[in-house]
């Protein structure tokens, strides 16, 4: 699967208040800003416009009406090609002139239309996030873009540098391991919403997070990659029942977002902390691997669902 990972480096031009977490305000003014740059039909319902299998606001946002799947496809609904990374600090003022960077997650040949991206970005900067002060949002200015190490854009060329010859992000071949057994801590760094049987859950075993894996792998690779990947689903579930947990700080976490289209507040919420397994866990690094790349569960191109993995000693 074709994957970019890009910094935007960014600064702000005047004071800013944001919430605690940011993921949902950055989603939605892009959103916003996003359609200013792209659409050409702006009185039309995208469901119903003649372009949307053309238009990459259509394809980004209404993913669901732009993506056929294939017959007998696993998934429910595509996802979306995208994840935004939003500051991770949990301040809530900033100052004029601070720093303000975050990260652009592109899956698929929706990386071919990072100029879009960037651009869109850009107007956001100049439409203003967070709440009004003074009349006004807090701006910022895009001041360059990197890819692997590499400045790609400044704005003062506005020229965009990329290699075409993108990074692949697949799954790895399991590892060896000096032993079988060994303790893995997962840091929940955004919050995570994951269903089972058809309810949010509050903790994490290890089951509930391989089963948020696997049907993050399979719908990025069905619909973004090259096809379902040759993975035992039945039985790396039926194997993490194994695996047990030796410490757990998961807390909850809520918050309220605006909803533009449904013109409501709504309340979210999710996992948040860390929590050690132990056990057999060697073949589900590579899933683990992949993952915290991409992020896990739901609305995560919220930024939602966004986690570390580190092998204890």
């Amino acid at each position: 699967m074709r994957y970019g990972r890009y910094q935007f480096i960014s600064r702000l031009e005047s004071e800013a208040i944001l919430p605690y977490y940011k993921g949902s305000t950055f989603r939605g003014v892009f959103g916003i800003a996003l359609k200013k740059v792209v659409c050409a039909l702006r009185r039309q319902e995208c469901y119903e416009c003649l372009l949307k299998e053309k238009c990459v606001y259509a394809f980004v946002f209404e993913t669901s009406d732009s993506i056929n799947l294939p017959k007998g496809s696993r998934i429910a609904s595509p996802p979306h090609p995208f994840v935004i990374e939003p500051p991770l600090t949990t301040k809530t003022q900033f100052l004029k002139g601070a720093p303000f960077d975050f990260n652009l997650l592109l899956f698929g040949e929706i990386n071919n239309s990072l100029p879009y991206f960037i651009y869109a970005f850009d107007q956001m900067g100049r439409i203003g996030v967070g709440k009004r002060i003074n009349g006004k949002r807090g701006q910022f200015a895009l001041k360059k873009v990197i890819l692997n190490g590499k400045v790609i854009y400044t704005d003062v060329s506005q020229k965009l540098n990329v290699d075409k010859s993108l990074s692949v992000l697949s799954l790895s071949e399991p590892r060896d391991y000096p032993e079988n057994n060994f303790r893995l801590k997962i840091t929940l760094e955004t919050p995570l919403r994951i269903k089972f049987e058809n309810r949010l859950k509050a903790d994490l075993p290890f089951h509930a997070l391989v089963r948020a894996m696997l049907r993050r792998i399979s719908s990025l690779y069905n619909v973004y990659g090259d096809g379902e990947p040759p993975l035992d689903y039945r039985g790396l579930v039926k194997k993490a029942h194994t695996i047990d947990i030796i410490e757990s700080n998961i807390t909850w976490f809520d918050w309220q977002r605006y909803s533009s289209r449904q013109e409501k507040s709504m309340l979210m919420g999710g996992m948040l902390g860390s929590i050690t397994f132990e056990g057999d866990i060697g073949e589900y690094m590579p899933l683990i691997d992949f993952c915290s790349e991409v992020h896990i569960g739901k609305q995560t191109s919220f930024g939602l669902g966004k986690f570390k993995a580190e092998i204890l000693k």
